[in-house]
């Protein structure tokens, strides 16, 4: 995969954006540099935030009755959601303020005002936070949001498309779908949807 990546346009031949939005934002030196980062780690053997999103897209084609709208929304929020995780601060205690999707909403917010979109980005990983907090049983002050109330308020105008993208990262790499499966029996109003 190494070499693929060293080829002329590889990031476009993986990714194959799909409308001129996508295209534009693989022109960006450091949205670029941040879909080529990473290493094999727990959750992303796949290492490189590329593959994970291409892994991510590729569950997006599974949904079956997506709206033409959702399918760009879904597919811009992949594209963007972990590309930033180069840059995040990871000094302790942790700065939430520079956290990747953070990062990640403020530069997309240059290139969309869809407030579904940014929401979604900035908070792609609360879900899996309050999971993990509940899952050990203390307030271990991993996620901005300290409630799960907190996240469905904050979520209302968007949920089901939420959880469609929660499920679509979650069912990549060697992730634990033990939060899919508490958010899918937990969370009233989401219709639940098979992707594999």
């Amino acid at each position: 995969m190494k070499r693929f990546l060293e080829q002329p346009n590889a990031l476009e031949k993986l990714l194959q954006p799909e409308n001129a939005l996508e295209e534009r934002l693989l022109t960006f030196p450091e949205f670029r540099y941040g879909l080529l980062w990473g290493e094999p780690r727990y959750g992303h053997p796949e290492g490189r935030v590329c593959f994970h999103v291409r892994e991510v897209f590729d569950n997006i084609d599974l949904i079956s009755d997506l709206t033409m709208e959702d399918r760009k929304r879904l597919r811009l929020i992949t594209l963007a959601h972990d590309t930033f995780k180069y840059a995040e601060d990871r000094t302790r205690p942790r700065d939430w303020s520079k956290h990747h999707s953070l990062l990640a909403r403020k530069f997309m917010e240059n290139h969309t005002d869809d407030t579904v979109v940014l929401d979604i980005i900035e908070t792609h990983d609360e879900a899996y936070y309050i999971w993990l907090n509940a899952r050990h049983d203390q307030a271990i002050t991993i996620a901005r949001h300290t409630s799960l109330d907190a996240l469905l308020q904050r979520l209302e105008h968007c949920l089901q498309l939420y959880y469609l993208f929660f499920k679509c990262d979650t069912q990549t790499g060697d992730k634990t779908q033990a939060p899919l499966k508490w958010f899918e029996k937990t969370i009233e109003g989401i219709e639940v949807v098979k992707i594999r």
